[in-house]
């Protein structure tokens, strides 16, 4: 979203930051998921909708964008939740509606800030092994903020950060 102020940034062989504000979002648009910490579902919407907007520029095909979001849906384990609002849904349940909507469009690269931290530690593994499922069969990119020791260990490659600094990078195949 933000430009840097030295250096660059490449995603896919191209240096996003030079990219005009449009071009970036359609970046945004094509390769990259978001989890948010307070998942932004739109109250008025059902799960199956919240999870079907973001392919609404993508595909025109109904028929397709029903089938995606019903596959998402199911992988989070919320299937039989698709037409309830989030009024109705816990707060375990909104998080992995929003894990839904993130993944649906099929993305190069998730961003996840604390994707597990409204989940217990029986959907907490369902959804950490469905990221490292669709790491592996798909190439996904992961990147987590968290604060949960079992979710870092996880990860592949940790990065330590302490007052807005890093403290530390444990490379690939070595969590901390």
């Amino acid at each position: 979203l933000d430009s840097p102020t030295s250096g660059s940034h490449r995603m896919l062989g191209t240096d996003v930051s030079r990219l005009t504000r449009d071009e970036r979002a359609l970046v945004r648009r094509r390769y990259l998921g978001f989890v948010f910490q307070r998942f932004h579902l739109l109250p008025s919407t059902t799960a199956f909708e919240n999870v079907e907007l973001l392919l609404l520029y993508r595909i025109a095909d109904a028929g397709e964008r029903r089938t995606r979001a019903e596959r998402a849906l199911a992988a989070v384990g919320l299937a039989g939740r698709a037409g309830h609002h989030p009024a109705e849904l816990s707060g375990g349940e909104q998080q992995r509606v929003a894990i839904a909507r993130a993944i649906v469009g099929e993305p190069k690269l998730l961003l996840a800030d604390e994707p597990t931290g409204n989940l217990d530690s029986r959907s907490r593994a369902v959804i950490l092994d469905l990221l490292l499922e669709l790491h592996r069969e798909r190439g996904l990119a992961i990147v987590i903020v968290t604060h949960d020791a079992a979710v870092a260990s996880w990860a592949a490659r940790t990065v330590r950060f302490e007052d807005g600094r890093l403290r530390r990078d444990a490379g690939a195949g070595s969590p901390s």
